[in-house]
């Protein structure tokens, strides 16, 4: 069985046992996060249900993992012929979600 979930402005296919990496969130390691936007679930015999736009009732909820950072990224600035250079970076935060369950 899988799901099409929608977080944080991206469509997620997610199924039991996945870990996904998420934008984070202030959530406790160990804690339950459900995610009520259901866009569509499959019990992978050919059975679908889609919804308009989400699907009323339908849950999947996880369990947060553990607190990440990504990869170190260098933004560089440069001003040819006048001495301006600039270097700064950025670590995005993440968080690790283990898909303990889909409600259909």
């Amino acid at each position: 069985m899988y799901a099409i979930i929608e977080d944080s402005g991206s469509q997620i296919k997610v199924a039991t046992g996945d870990v996904l990496q998420l934008d984070h969130r202030p959530l406790d390691e160990g804690a339950e996060i459900t995610f009520d936007r259901v866009l569509m679930t499959s019990d992978g015999e050919g059975r679908t249900s889609l919804g308009k736009p989400y699907l009323d009732g339908a849950t999947v909820t996880g369990k947060v993992l553990r607190h990440e950072l990504g990869e170190k990224i260098d933004v560089y600035k440069f001003t040819r012929r006048t001495g301006y250079r600039r270097k700064t970076g950025h670590r995005q935060r993440y968080i690790a979600v283990e898909i303990t369950a889909i409600n259909a």
